[in-house]
């Protein structure tokens, strides 16, 4: 536990943290122990209460700290230093008339009020402060004869402002010093919390890596087991086929749904596999066209399950071009199935091609119920969906399919209307690639 003097002296630090803080106490100090120390020594031409004179100059002193420190702004504070320096000035000027002019050893008391001022200041504020101190030292003795001469004055003025002008620029210096420390260090604390956070987000990055990695491990072992519930279930499903009774229909009934749910998963397994694993593309001279065709036909069937009337047009115009077929018609296909379920059974869902300049064009429009803001803002976020048993990597692989193609892929949406995805891809043969 603290002591109390040690208390105390935490409270003096603290209080004098400021730069106005100090330069006030360092002020009151110089001078209130300057005009005490001459006015022992001297022998006074006018009586004077030395003790009074101490005391109400210490409490005024007491009062220009308290007053910067309660009002620290640092336009009022100089103003208030501005003032305070033309008071000590002319209480240095009534003592030099008080106690004989020329003859009075006041005159030692312009050294340390200028030169801390000038500290506070800067240099040319304490030089011109040395020339109005000399000037008053010539009018302090012309009133008080007899007159020192214009010599003295030069003098008492070139000893008074070049150590004023001397501390004045090393005080500068300093505050530039300091200034540039803080600058320093603001932009090391900067840099530190960047590295600090960049760290966590190493730490972040290397935790889903790992998560990554046995998800990646997981999805590649649970396949073998999918497959072979698969084949069980259709070879269950045969066997119940041939046996008839009201227990077989049901029975064919919950192999159906099986087989149905297995082939969900073998699609999600698959799908965290191609975002893994995502491949480069290997570009060959192909047909969007037929590419386009054979893929509607594969859906075909899925679609008139569900109820859903599916077009397609190609544009012949459209030349062989350097794609990848395999990575291509997965990204086709993923938005043909997000079609397909957005829909929902009952609607119309089209799937087009045609040549727009140097561009092929892929277009698979839907007449459902359109995409919610909400949802739109995170279309193409990683695992990221609105389906209960979906990734979220359906939409994130198909962009990042079309992009590696050098194309782009944008879509529109009216709510209550359809959505409208279009792939651009630029036309170029397979030797540009």
């Amino acid at each position: 536990m603290p002591t109390p003097a040690r208390r105390t002296w935490t409270a003096i630090v603290r209080l004098l943290e400021r730069d106005e803080r100090v330069f006030a106490a360092l002020l009151a100090v110089v001078m209130v122990g300057g005009l005490s120390t001459l006015g022992l020594a001297l022998r006074p031409r006018f009586r004077i209460d030395l003790p009074s004179l101490v005391f109400w100059f210490a409490a005024y002193k007491v009062g220009i700290l308290a007053l910067v420190s309660v009002n620290p702004s640092p336009r009022k504070t100089s103003v208030v230093f501005s003032g305070a320096l033309a008071v000590d000035l002319l209480l240095i000027f009534a003592l030099l008339y008080l106690t004989g002019g020329y003859d009075s050893l006041f005159y030692l008391l312009f050294f340390p009020l200028i030169a801390v001022n000038a500290y506070y200041f800067g240099p040319w504020i304490g030089l011109g402060g040395a020339v109005v101190a000399g000037l008053l030292y010539a009018a302090a003795a012309v009133l008080t004869p007899p007159w020192v001469g214009w010599n003295a004055v030069l003098i008492l003025i070139g000893l008074v402002g070049l150590p004023a002008l001397a501390v004045g620029m090393v005080a500068n210096r300093e505050r530039r010093a300091r200034v540039e420390v803080e600058r320093l260090n603001a932009e090391l604390a900067g840099t530190l919390t960047r590295l600090q956070a960049a760290q966590d987000e190493l730490v972040v990055a290397e935790r889903m890596a790992t998560v990554g990695r046995l998800s990646l491990k997981v999805a590649h072992e649970v396949r073998n087991p999918i497959a072979a519930i698969g084949l069980n279930a259709e070879l269950v499903g045969d066997l119940v086929k041939e046996r008839e009774g009201e227990d077989m229909e049901e029975a064919t009934s919950l192999v159906s749904a099986i087989r149905e749910q297995v082939s969900a998963l073998d699609a999600l397994t698959e799908e965290y596999l191609a975002f893994a694993r995502f491949p480069r593309p290997q570009y060959e001279e192909d047909s969007i066209n037929e590419m386009v065709t054979a893929l509607v036909e594969f859906v075909r069937p899925l679609a008139t399950r569900q109820d859903v009337a599916l077009e397609t047009t190609t544009d012949q115009a459209l030349p062989p071009m350097a794609i990848d077929r395999t990575l291509l018609r997965q990204a086709v296909l993923n938005l043909v199935k997000n079609g397909l379920e957005a829909l929902g059974g009952k609607g119309r869902l089209t799937v087009s091609t045609r040549r727009v300049d140097d561009h092929a064009e892929i277009a698979i429009i839907d007449t459902g119920p359109g995409i919610k803001p909400e949802v739109a803002k995170r279309l193409f976020e990683q695992f990221f969906t609105t389906k209960p048993q979906g990734t979220g990597l359906g939409l994130y692989i198909a962009r990042q399919i079309i992009e590696g193609h050098g194309g782009t892929l944008r879509w529109e949406s009216t709510p209550g209307q359809g959505t409208a995805f279009t792939a651009s891809l630029p036309i170029k043969r397979a030797e540009d690639v």
